[in-house]
């Protein structure tokens, strides 16, 4: 089965008021955080408003997000589009896969879906993504697939007391 939002191993769906545990477990794992600018904990309710609020309508709230699932329904991780620009058709990119499910391609997957979904159903003409540069694993992934650097960052975000490099790459189609 392949479309838009789907192949033959994973698939995007709407959020759902069941991924609230699933949503608080990821968001509040601490060791996550490095990848992101998050430095607190969210609290259930908090979470709870995000997802009763939550329209999928990129163009109201100019960010969507998305659960990726395999095709057994295994949540797995989540893509969000966010800082979504109507005018340039252009939004920042968010992949996150589990822990537990890194390394079996599910990534590469994603990726694709989510190039088409941005492409043919919201179409946007580019995506772009922030990457810490020790990150070798992530930038492998995205270059692999197809997006280029576009610039480096440099000291662009601390973690404890050091700073780190950031890539800014970017997908154009």
């Amino acid at each position: 089965m392949t479309s838009l939002t789907s192949n033959d191993k994973v698939h995007l769906r709407a959020l759902e008021p069941t991924d609230l545990d699933l949503l608080y477990a990821w968001e509040n794992d601490a060791n996550l955080w490095a990848a992101t600018d998050t430095i607190a904990p969210y609290s259930r309710q908090t979470l709870w408003q995000y997802l009763e609020n939550h329209t999928g309508d990129i163009y109201k709230s100019r960010q969507l997000r998305l659960i990726i699932e395999t095709n057994d329904s295994t949540a797995i991780g989540t893509v969000d589009f966010f800082n979504f620009d109507p005018l340039n058709n252009r939004a920042e990119l968010g992949l996150f896969i589990a822990p537990e499910h890194r390394g079996r391609g599910y990534g590469r997957l994603a990726l694709q879906l989510i190039r088409d979904y941005a492409e043919q159903h919201i179409g946007l003409r580019q995506l772009y993504v922030y990457i810490r540069t020790d990150n070798t694993a992530c930038l492998n992934l995205f270059i692999h697939f197809g997006f280029t650097q576009a610039g480096l960052l440099q000291a662009w975000v601390k973690r404890g007391r050091d700073y780190h490099d950031v890539a800014l790459l970017q997908l154009i189609f």
